[in-house]
């Protein structure tokens, strides 16, 4: 018997979930644990609802309520749903839970201790009117490289390639049309390039053994590829 964690994708708590996004993150983790769990497996499911962000306090301003109260609501329906659906959860938890907390920011201190992150100073998209900051997806403009009218800031799905919000030729927020503000910020990092020979030879061993998909391991190996050719 093997204890295994089935780690499912967090719901975001900016408004009900549809099917779609139960057939997504919810239907095949809970065939997986099941499954799992009949061959004899100790199997904790875990997952909860994402209640930080902007999405929620742009939902909350947009119905005219408090941010907490807009997670309450929604935490409380998508649980509802799950329960209903029967998905056989062994926790299901919130961000803004103060264990949550707790956990998030011992895992940060100890990584940070211990050499894995580091400091850069990047530019941020402001909304002007708010002072908010914009998430890459809330804004949109012409993609530098195909010339695509709609490329989000942080990929264009007309080619396919990844961006930054500041590479979008006439960038504007998708909340209201402005014309959002780059301002520079210091932000924490993951150093990647630091462990990137331990976790290739941790995905060398996966892909040995035929324990993950080779798309998986694919995809995986190009993050580290492309960690390393980072400046």
């Amino acid at each position: 018997m093997s204890r295994i964690l089935s780690a499912v994708a967090w719901p975001y708590a900016n408004g009900p979930r549809h099917i779609g996004h139960v057939a997504g993150f919810g239907v095949p983790s809970d065939v997986f644990s099941r499954y799992m769990r009949m061959a004899g497996h100790d199997v904790l499911m875990v997952s909860g609802t994402d209640e930080h962000g902007t999405p929620i306090l742009v939902a909350a301003d947009e119905e005219g309520v408090s941010p907490r109260e807009l997670a309450d609501r929604n935490n409380r329906l998508i649980v509802e749903d799950l329960v209903a659906l029967g998905l056989s959860y062994d926790l299901f938890t919130r961000t803004t839970a103060g264990n949550h907390y707790r956990v998030v920011q011992d895992m940060f201190v100890t990584v940070r201790d211990n050499g894995y992150m580091v400091q850069q100073v990047t530019r941020s998209a402001i909304s002007p009117s708010t002072g908010r900051t914009l998430p890459d997806r809330y804004i949109e403009g012409t993609c530098p490289i195909c010339g695509a009218s709609g490329a989000r800031g942080d990929q264009c799905d007309n080619c396919g390639n990844q961006l930054d919000p500041t590479d979008l030729i006439d960038p504007h927020s998708r909340i209201n049309g402005e014309t959002p503000e780059f301002v520079e910020s210091t932000h924490w990092f993951l150093d990647l390039p630091a462990l990137a020979d331990a976790l290739g030879a941790w995905l060398d061993e996966r892909e040995a053994s035929g324990a993950w998909r080779p798309n998986v391991i694919r995809f995986s190996k190009n993050i580290l590829r492309r960690s390393a050719r980072a400046p």
